[in-house]
């Protein structure tokens, strides 16, 4: 494992909550701290790699560790933490903890104040993502993301060397390549993967050119239609027209996407670091390969990143120092991390587990890149933001011209100032 990480900044991949409820002190009564029996109740992202069953299994661990003290997972359905959060809040009826939640300086009376947790300042990131030099998030490791994982049968019919692929025009030629080879180039779907796989490509090239691109956004001073953002809208459009990204793949959700490529049905596939885990579980992982996004600029890029497994206790909870003992327990007890951290396939510093063939490749790229960019505190976009660049990324399928995309982008953004 690599003994230092250069991370400066980061991506808020974690939703935002834009409930609006008043703050109030949580009961302790019957909390596992003072006796008795307590139930927390946890709302957590179900995703391929963290299932129902990996939580639930998680926080068993926990309560036998912790007798008197029941975690109770509640199920999300069909709709994010984010939204689940929302919705219990606005019903008066708020759970303890939520994990993969960013808070906002809009949204911070919603959670606690854990500053006063000497623990915290310890844990990955924490700093990056404090608002006005407090803690509110905690994470459990760190994630990045501005990775392309290759199917390396379909790049040795097509003739193709990854270690060649360092610009947008080579990554473009090579996709016409994996056409003329019977394959779908480039692996999308719908949900939030298509603006996701945008971000991840045009923020490595964009930010590392310029790391204060959006503090510039919100005084005003830069926009997407005069920047990098509407050369990579442009070639993502391209892309489209050219058939190296299927329309109908809008249709698939993020796990049949991810699916698609592992059967080889789609040759690249841009995601984080949070793949490898899918790769390793489907014994697939020694026939794909990764390399770092390509760029027009400086090669390689920062890495686009962010905090991993994220936890915030909620300020309307009725236990709250159980629910803080609980997190605390997440984020620093070395045997839950470390089984965080190898589940969905993320690293921090001093804590190591067996890694594939692709997950070494993953942090081989991380040790020679200049620097991981992470959009928190001041650099996180405005509310909304990430939601809006999907919606205009997908709009791209169905017609929409990248200079019309870029300039939308800037009429909604300055309609929400």
């Amino acid at each position: 494992m690599r003994k230092t990480w250069r991370r400066t900044c980061a991506l808020a991949a974690a939703p935002l909550v834009m409930a609006s409820a008043a703050a109030c002190g949580g009961d302790d009564s019957g909390s596992s701290a003072g006796g008795g029996s307590t139930t927390l109740r946890v709302i957590v992202n179900i995703t391929p790699n963290l299932t129902e069953q990996y939580w639930n299994t998680l926080f068993d661990r926990y309560e036998k560790a912790h007798p008197g003290t029941t975690v109770k997972l509640e199920l999300t359905g069909t709709i994010s933490a984010n939204a689940k959060l929302t919705q219990d809040l606005a019903a008066g009826d708020p759970p303890d903890v939520a994990q993969q939640i960013t808070p906002t300086e809009d949204t911070v009376d919603l959670f606690a104040d854990l500053t006063d947790q000497a623990w915290t300042a310890k844990t990955p990131l924490a700093d990056q993502y404090a608002i006005d030099g407090k803690r509110y998030l905690v994470g459990v490791g760190e994630q990045i993301q501005s990775l392309v994982f290759y199917n390396k049968e379909a790049f040795t019919k097509a003739g193709l060397d990854a270690a060649s692929i360092r610009t947008m025009a080579q990554f473009t030629d090579a996709m016409g390549k994996l056409k003329a080879a019977g394959y779908t180039p480039l692996q999308t779907a719908g949900q939030w993967v298509t603006g996701g796989q945008f971000s991840m490509m045009a923020d490595a090239g964009v930010m590392t050119a310029d790391p204060d691109w959006t503090l510039k956004r919100k005084d005003g001073k830069v926009s997407f239609a005069d920047s990098g953002y509407a050369s990579y809208l442009q070639a993502y459009k391209d892309w489209i027209d050219k058939g190296y990204l299927k329309k109908s793949a809008l249709g698939l959700t993020y796990a049949d996407g991810q699916t698609d490529f592992l059967n080889g049905k789609s040759a690249m596939y841009i995601m984080g670091s949070f793949f490898v885990p899918s790769a390793d579980q489907a014994k697939k992982s020694d026939g794909i390969g990764v390399f770092t996004m390509p760029t027009d600029g400086a090669y390689p890029s920062g890495q686009f990143g962010n905090i991993a497994d994220p936890y915030v206790v909620v300020s309307r909870s009725k236990h709250r120092a159980a629910a803080i003992d609980f997190v605390k327990w997440l984020v620093t007890d070395p045997e839950a991390v470390k089984s965080q951290l190898a589940a969905d396939g993320n690293l921090r510093q001093g804590f190591s587990y067996p890694m594939s063939s692709l997950g070494t490749q993953v942090q081989q790229i991380l040790d020679k890149a200049p620097s991981v960019i992470v959009k928190a505190g001041p650099r996180q976009p405005i509310a909304g933001y990430s939601d809006q660049l999907n919606t205009t990324v997908q709009s791209l399928f169905s017609g929409t011209s990248a200079k019309s995309a870029a300039s939308g982008l800037d009429k909604w953004w300055n309609s929400q100032s």
